[in-house]
């Protein structure tokens, strides 16, 4: 049975920033922040200012360095200083963030079989993430596999072997868990930021006429200028703030204070400075046809270097991605939005630190494939505009729901901000939309195939758990049938799992009819799933006495945390409840679905949700029960 249907404990959301456990003026804790957060936007450099010029053949170079800086630096002020980290990164849930933490934070719940509007367009959002986390990984490498052909053209031929087997390295160590690497992150990237900053820098003593950029009418005049090229530079412009959304997702790791920090004082002058001073190069060398990035290194020997270090960089910005994955699919299973999955926590001290197997092979194969498929970021930067302009619209709609139900922000007060921040997600979409044909369409179709498995899933489990529990017996009809029935008590305890905390599970009820007896301590259990990233599980559990050695217990726990039945055996057997670890046996439901039912999902959905119900990961590895304790009874479901 499912642990997600349950009614979970009355504990509301709280939608206001809440003081972050770790010291927040602590430097490590923003140069731990600037090893995870802004790797991928810290990468960015690599290929996007050489997409905006590519976008503009035939256009003046000085205006077109000009106008195209200015349209970058304006864009990450607006979008970084002013959309994220002042606005969206407010909408904490107890100091976490992400898209879920939107979803749990403005209550969207289901009624009935229906998955209303406002979920849909959350779900929707989560699944380019899922997009954003193939593509990252594969443009990024690529990037700097590209160095290669800087050093000796001769080695064009190995850029994508080279990028490939990087990657199958990268996932083979994901296994491995982060805590290990997780302490150089930081000191790299703090390396990275202060290398490129520098090597931009050089060129702007050179070129300073590139300041002029700051000016925000060029960009406006280049865009007037050139209105049927806007389009294609508008989308190369989206590049320089991909890896936007890592700053809200992984705000809970590090908390808003050291994320701030780490981007004003370390991550921002060294992207401007860098960008600054690829256009300067460009403004000084404007027929070159070297690599705009590598072509800032001063010597052979320092391009070499920086091929090394570029290589570092992308893996960071890499693994903050991967992770954000591993985080997100967790997060959707525990919410009831996606089949259950095995997940491994590879650390004892951080919740976050985990890696799901099943993931980790998708996004593998899928990175390498667009690496083999497009053969250089040029022309998988034409896939990566798509997802990242279609999360950063759903985050600001999420946004206004959240500021409009709990912060009760009125219309005369939400209107005229989302007039400001829609029309220009909007225009960074639109703008992305001849990117379909070129390789954009990758993240939609990615997107729609993990948008159609949650929402099957989500309806399925919903429609199965109505099902099963609308005609349930109560505990203690079944109780006082017990005592005057013939019914054998068998020494022992029994743990019957239980998708609701109502009623009489189904397998007990199967049980008792086949076997006319039940153990002497029978634990009816189940786990819910708090709107709240987590809790303290054992101090909200619930235990109920329902008499005859029955019990009803219910354990809560927050959507970016795993269930573990056997630590709660523990914790009854501490409130005195005769249960121990190796003598208890759980009885589960063995799901048999048949999809011929009247359940009111399309023909599609059914065929899907059984084949997910089949592959599932088992209810015993899930909530982490030895198999020799299981007891699985077969239940043919219609749907």
């Amino acid at each position: 049975m499912s642990a997600t249907e349950g009614q979970a404990p009355s504990q509301e959301p709280s939608a206001t920033p809440t003081p972050h456990t770790n010291n927040h003026n602590s430097w490590a804790l923003t140069l731990g922040a600037l090893g995870v957060v802004y790797g991928d936007i810290g990468t960015s450099p690599l290929y996007a200012l050489r997409e905006c010029m590519k976008a503009l053949p035939g256009v003046d170079p000085q205006l077109a360095v000009l106008g195209s800086l200015s349209l970058v630096f304006w864009s990450l002020v607006f979008v970084i200083c002013f959309k994220y980290l002042s606005l969206i990164m407010r909408a904490d849930n107890r100091g976490e963030g992400g898209i879920f933490a939107l979803l749990a934070l403005g209550g969207h719940t289901t009624k009935g079989l229906g998955i209303g509007f406002k979920i849909i367009m959350i779900l929707a959002g989560a699944s380019l993430l899922f997009g954003e986390s193939v593509i990252t990984p594969a443009i990024s490498v690529l990037s700097a596999a590209e160095g290669l052909e800087g050093l000796n053209p001769a080695l064009e031929s190995w850029v994508v072997p080279v990028a490939a087997l990087v990657l199958l390295g990268l996932f083979l160590v994901q296994k491995h868990g982060t805590a290990i690497i997780g302490g150089v992150f930081g000191p790299i990237m703090l390396v990275w930021f202060s290398v490129i900053g520098l090597l931009g820098l050089m060129q702007i003593f050179q070129q300073p006429s590139v300041l002029q950029a700051i000016n925000p009418w060029m960009g406006i005049h280049l865009l007037m200028e050139n209105p049927m090229l806007s389009a294609a530079l508008i989308g190369a412009v989206v590049l320089s703030i991909t890896g936007a959304e890592a700053l809200y997702a992984d705000m809970g790791h590090f908390g808003r204070p050291a994320i701030a920090r780490g981007w004003f004082y370390i991550a921002f002058p060294g992207l401007l400075l860098n960008y600054f001073g690829q256009g300067a190069y460009f403004l000084s060398h404007p027929g070159s046809q070297k690599h705009l990035f590598y072509a800032l290194a001063p010597s052979p020997f320092w391009e070499a270097c920086l091929v090394v270090l570029s290589f570092a960089a992308t893996v960071i910005a890499s693994q903050a991605l991967i992770s954000g994955a591993y985080s997100l699919a967790s997060q959707a299973m525990n919410l009831g939005y996606f089949p259950r999955l095995r997940v491994i926590h590879t650390s004892e001290d951080m919740h976050g630190q985990i890696y799901v197997p099943g993931v980790n092979a998708a996004l593998a194969v899928g990175s390498i494939a667009l690496v083999f498929s497009f053969g250089s970021s040029e022309k998988l930067a034409a896939a990566y505009g798509l997802a990242v302009t279609g999360t950063m619209i759903v985050s600001t709609i999420a946004f206004s729901f959240v500021a409009r139900s709990n912060w009760k922000w009125n219309t005369t007060k939400l209107i005229p901000l989302l007039m400001v921040l829609l029309p220009l997600d909007i225009i960074f979409l639109v703008s992305n939309f001849h990117k379909i044909a070129e390789g954009g369409w990758f993240p939609l179709l990615m997107g729609a195939v993990l948008l159609a498995i949650m929402d099957a899933w989500k309806r399925g489990r919903l429609f199965i758990v109505k099902k099963l529990y609308e005609n349930a017996l109560e505990p203690m009809d079944v109780i006082q049938d017990l005592k005057r029935s013939n019914i054998f008590r068998s020494p022992g305890a029994a743990v019957f799992m239980a998708g609701r905390a109502e009623g009489m599970p189904i397998v007990l009820i199967h049980h008792l009819k086949c076997n006319r007896c039940i153990h002497s301590t029978v634990i009816l259990l189940s786990f819910t799933t708090e709107q709240v990233p987590f809790v303290d599980s054992r101090k909200l559990m619930g235990v109920i006495d329902l008499s005859e050695g029955f019990w009803r217990v219910i354990i809560p726990h927050g959507y970016m945390q795993t269930p573990d039945a056997q630590q709660v055996m523990r914790w009854l057997r501490d409130e005195g409840i005769p249960v121990r670890d190796h003598a208890v046996t759980y009885f589960f439901n063995r799901e048999v679905v048949i999809p011929s039912g009247k359940s009111g999902l399309w023909p599609w959905q059914k065929a899907l949700y059984s084949f997910l119900s089949r592959n599932a990961l088992p209810a015993r590895e899930f909530f982490r029960i030895p198999s020799n304790q299981i007891v699985e009874m077969g239940l043919p479901v219609q749907i």
